[in-house]
């Protein structure tokens, strides 16, 4: 029979007891600081290049407007279309619209909604034209045009 004998270990294990409460609060940290898509875009968008730049401050009064051919054009048509809030509308909607953004703010903030429109290079100005028209109607004065931020040079 032979005898068996006990090695000791030299090395030091590192201690993994804490690694699962590790895991969850990095987990919890990407939760919380993930900013999901908050419209799924319904129209084709192929922006214009911007030839100026301007940063916003407040980016909580900015609404957004898409103009641009349907994605789905087998139930919507080829015709552009608005949209606004995951909807599309029609331009004689934008006024409405707009109320109920300025619904959503502060008091304080209502007078000072930004109202940015999206609008695909390929789309005629008249659609864009009648948004706009409604827009004043609406007394929505702050209309910002997005485009890529490349600068052409």
């Amino acid at each position: 029979m032979a005898k068996f004998s006990k090695k000791t270990k030299t090395e030091e294990s590192i201690p993994t007891s804490a690694l699962p409460d590790i895991i969850f609060m990095l987990l919890f940290f990407f939760m919380v600081t993930t900013v999901l898509r908050e419209q799924d875009i319904l129209v084709e968008q192929k922006i214009p290049q911007a030839t100026q730049l301007q940063k916003l401050q407040k980016k909580t009064l900015i609404s957004y407007i898409y103009i641009g051919k349907p994605k789905n054009t087998s139930l919507y048509g080829s015709e552009p279309k608005v949209q606004a809030n995951d909807v599309l509308i029609g331009a004689e909607d934008v006024v409405q619209w707009v109320n109920q953004e300025r619904d959503l703010l502060p008091e304080a903030d209502r007078g000072m909604i930004t109202i940015s429109m999206k609008v695909d290079r390929d789309v005629k100005m008249g659609p864009i034209s009648d948004v706009q028209t409604e827009l004043r109607e609406a007394d929505a004065r702050r209309v910002l045009y997005a485009s890529t931020g490349k600068l052409q040079k």
